[in-house]
């Protein structure tokens, strides 16, 4: 069985550790759409033990700061569900109420045509406020 976040990095590399990699998701109707991506592959968060959920969890929190720093959306959506692709990682979903799917989730139907926000150099201000948002906790 092959898995895609095994063979690709799932996005544009914004920072990584040996624990995990916080990627730029490309996709148009959802600037600003991360990832944060285990670099083993497990299934669910049990599996990390102990010593790595909450390192995991401080750079899940840490892309939803920068995220929110970058982006100033009208809500984020954090979700880990690995129905499709079963490698532990969380998206984190910057969410405007005139996005495409709101109030629904993005894999929903769409509800209108949705006007996603333009912001030059995205990937350069979410890797600085990523960084500013982690701190030194972990060494990249």
């Amino acid at each position: 069985m092959t898995c895609e976040l095994c063979e690709t990095d799932g996005g544009e590399i914004l920072w990584q550790n040996e624990l995990c990699r916080v990627v730029l998701v490309d996709d148009a109707d959802y600037p600003g759409f991360c990832r944060v991506i285990l670099k083993r592959h497990v299934k669910e968060m049990t599996d990390l033990g102990k010593m790595g959920r909450p390192h995991f969890m401080a750079v899940v929190l840490a892309a939803e700061q920068a995220v929110r720093e970058v982006m100033a959306p009208d809500k984020i959506n954090l979700a880990s569900l690995g129905n499709v692709v079963p490698h532990l990682h969380w998206h984190v979903i910057p969410r405007f109420c005139n996005d495409k799917h709101f109030p629904n989730p993005i894999w929903g139907d769409a509800q209108r045509a949705g006007t996603p926000p333009q912001i030059d150099g995205l990937a350069d201000k979410l890797r600085a406020a990523f960084q500013e948002a982690l701190g030194a906790s972990f060494p990249s």
